[in-house]
């Protein structure tokens, strides 16, 4: 057939081909086109719509589906998108902050107005439950409700002078640009979480998302850009460039990015460290985590059962705060085991599609994700360890696996003490809580845990100087989950903040 085309018409076809494939062109996915997105759209954002990198597709993980049509951006795209946003940040940081800040409460609440729609995208590109993603948006909405309230309370000090006459003033000013650069598993919060507050403090933004969660990224900016047009500030203070990693790379080793927030794996977060640092520049990493949950002998065993299910099963295992390791008193282990066997075997008919509103467990976000799964089974099973529960990928499309439970292996195996981004649960048995606390703490991450007790002695212990090496140390309450008016972050290898103070104008 070919010999009668020529090649603008057999492209033509090709792309007619891709275009009918696509989920977008599907009424069952009508939400994508009400937030502004198309067959072919743009991944960079400087002020105007235009890219020239590679043209990429974004997929559905449930079904590996392509939803639409990305033109990534490239160096040169980013180069242009650093100097506008700059231009942007001129301006900005003299506006005052009660302004700033009534701009970013618009920012919210235009972002409620399409609240269901986006947590949808969120849902059918990223792959966690439709609740779930709604509840992500939701964190985008409530960040913008707290910097509003901080633009109005951003504070100074004022010290006694040792010279007569004189007085000391400390005041924080705006840093300049901030960049974003986001996980897939989380690919609206994080932004949101940075970008609210780089503004109120009159910081610039410019965002590099996931390669494999552009859609998220182009529908949030496209919200935000008609926030700032409709108060005649240039739409260039928030900046997107979607792109792979040489776009990361201008990002990070570019001194005209004051800060940047880099949330990913240790690996690459320990390369972005040494790279930000290099240059002297401000960061923040918010990283890996092998959380524990501790059972004591005296723990509520009705509190511990649904607990640990949700934060190791939540998000298909992809939080940075998933339960990957239960510590379990050895006089209720079997007591615990059994339970959680039979709460993960009522989850197994509701693991499917994450817009389904019967769905418990979504896919795993790619076949890479899937792979790593079987691969730490198989080394755990190699190990000595028993698989109680699951172990299993779904045959169906899509990359869905089984929550797995698995017993018998040593607290310092190597498959346990490293993170596996998977619903991966080993579980572990101790004798005395010095040894479980021991436990705890042996692994490279120390993000989040928690320990379920009845005992006052027991929490005060575990939250002391002996206790948890964790940057959050809950009790009777899983290890998943963060409020945006608290602190978020860790000790050791998962997370490393510098200036967090609020008032400061750098606290991202």
């Amino acid at each position: 057939m070919n010999r009668f085309l020529n090649k603008g018409t057999i492209a033509t076809l090709q792309q007619f081909r891709m275009a009918s494939n696509l989920l977008i062109n599907d009424s069952k996915y009508a939400f994508l086109k009400e937030l502004g997105l198309k067959e072919n759209n743009a991944g960079v954002f400087h002020g105007k719509w235009a890219a020239n990198g590679q043209t990429v597709q974004s997929f559905a993980p449930a079904t590996n589906s392509p939803i639409a049509n990305v033109q990534n951006g490239n160096v040169q795209d980013y180069e242009i998108a650093i100097t506008e946003a700059r231009k942007a940040y001129n301006d900005w940081c003299e506006v005052p902050a009660p302004r700033r800040g009534e701009i970013v409460r618009q920012i919210g609440d235009k972002l409620r107005t399409q609240l269901q729609n986006l947590g949808k995208l969120v849902s059918l590109e990223m792959g966690k439950i439709s609740a779930e993603g709604v509840g992500e948006v939701q964190e985008y909405v409530d960040i913008c409700d707290y910097a509003t309230g901080l633009s109005r309370s951003l504070e100074g000090k004022i010290f006694p002078s040792e010279r007569p006459g004189h007085a000391l003033l400390e005041q924080w000013n705006p840093l300049g640009v901030v960049g974003v650069i986001s996980a897939f598993n989380f690919p609206c919060a994080v932004y949101g979480w940075n970008n609210a507050l780089a503004l109120v403090t009159g910081n610039a933004c410019i965002w590099k998302p996931a390669p494999s969660t552009p859609l998220t990224a182009i529908a949030v900016t496209k919200l935000v850009e008609e926030v700032l047009v409709a108060n005649n500030v240039n739409p260039a203070l928030c900046s997107l460039v979607c792109g792979e990693g040489d776009v990361g790379q201008a990002l990070v080793k570019d001194k005209r990015v004051n800060l940047v927030s880099f949330t990913g794996s240790s690996e690459i977060g320990k390369i972005v460290g040494q790279q930000v640092q290099a240059r002297f520049g401000k960061l923040l990493l918010e990283l890996g985590g092998n959380n524990a949950i501790i059972v004591n002998e005296d723990a509520d065993l009705n509190m511990v059962v649904p607990a640990t299910v949700f934060a190791a099963v939540g998000t298909a295992g992809q939080r940075c705060t998933t339960t990957r390791r239960l510590i379990i008193h050895e006089k209720v282990y079997d007591q615990v085991v059994e339970r959680l066997k039979k709460a993960y075997a009522q989850f197994e008919s509701r693991i499917g599609c994450p817009l389904d509103s019967n769905t418990i467990i979504g896919p795993l976000h790619n076949q890479q994700a899937v792979g790593k799964y079987k691969a730490s089974i198989a080394e755990a099973i190699a190990s000595g360890g028993k698989v109680e529960y699951g172990g299993k990928v779904l045959e169906r499309d899509g990359n869905f696996v089984l929550p797995t439970i698995v017993t018998g292996l040593k607290h310092d195996s190597p498959v346990v003490l490293r993170e596996t981004f998977a619903p991966i649960l080993y579980v572990l048995k101790f004798s005395t809580l010095d040894e479980a606390i021991a436990i705890n703490n042996e692994v490279d991450q120390g993000l989040s845990s928690s320990l379920f007790t009845t005992n006052i002695q027991n929490v005060f212990k575990w939250m002391g100087p002996k206790g948890s090496d964790c940057g959050i140390v809950n009790v009777n309450i899983p290890t998943s989950g963060a409020e945006i008016g608290g602190a978020f972050g860790g000790e050791k290898r998962p997370a490393v903040v510098v200036n967090l103070d609020p008032t400061r104008g750098d606290n991202i």
